[in-house]
């Protein structure tokens, strides 16, 4: 029985790997996005004569709960919610603007409450569902000149094991998937080529992940047993 499925940030990277994924497991979507949402349209319509599912694409701002309303009152309710979304900067936490840092914080976990207030109440309902956090390695170890971005993850890793607990009662699982270093945009944006070669030395498998193995993972958490619940699943080449 096809799922229908919310994909925050799914326009590129990591994103958009997960909308192909559930997409070919024939699950109808809902993806949004804030800033590319041509390129969403453009993914939803092939996606959809691809595989023949359901795909609609929905401009939102995740960091902005009056925005995230919108979308459910456009979505509805769902029974899967991934939320990948998410912001970097990199820098001196000292040198960091205020604006900066609410945009990152804002982005990587207002957002998870801000889904989680409106579209998890359909999930108890139901009396099922599937919410999934798209983490970060450094949410457990912390990274220099990372600060804000760490925080988040941390963050993330929190209200993941906690919402577990409270949504475990009503046949709700919530997970998180950690990833260490993939080779996305937002990757290569900020970090050097020089940057990139001495991580991928560190890495035991010598090399960045790829955003489809990513997207490999949250579909089979996805598909989990919902007595998994309230993990920090990490996917990083055994790097950390």
């Amino acid at each position: 029985m096809s799922r229908k499925v919310l994909i925050t940030g799914a326009s590129r990277g990591i994103g958009r790997e997960i909308a192909i994924s559930f997409a070919k497991n024939k699950d109808n979507l809902v993806l949004c996005c804030k800033n590319n949402i041509e390129d969403l349209k453009a993914l939803a319509v092939e996606l959809t004569d691809t595989y023949g599912i359901m795909c609609k694409a929905v401009t939102c701002d995740v960091s902005d709960y009056d925005a995230v309303k919108e979308l459910y009152n456009e979505a509805g309710d769902v029974d899967v919610i991934v939320n990948n979304a998410g912001v970097a900067h990199i820098g001196l936490l000292t040198d960091m603007d205020i604006e900066d840092w609410k945009k990152v914080t804002g982005t990587n976990l207002d957002s998870l409450f801000y889904t989680t207030k409106l579209f998890a109440p359909g999930m108890v309902r139901a009396g099922s569902g599937r919410i999934i956090n798209i983490s970060s390695v450094w949410g457990e170890a912390g990274a220099s000149c990372e600060v804000a971005y760490s925080a988040s993850k941390g963050g993330v890793n929190a209200f993941t094991k906690a919402l577990a607990k409270e949504l475990a009662p009503s046949g709700v699982s919530v997970n998180a998937v950690a990833c260490g270093v993939i080779d996305t945009d937002m990757n290569r944006n900020h970090l050097t080529e020089e940057d990139l070669d001495a991580l991928c030395e560190e890495i035991p498998e010598g090399r960045m992940g790829e955003a489809k193995e990513v997207a490999q993972l949250v579909l089979m958490v996805s598909q989990a047993p919902s007595y998994m619940t309230g993990q920090v699943i990490t996917i990083d080449g055994g790097w950390l």
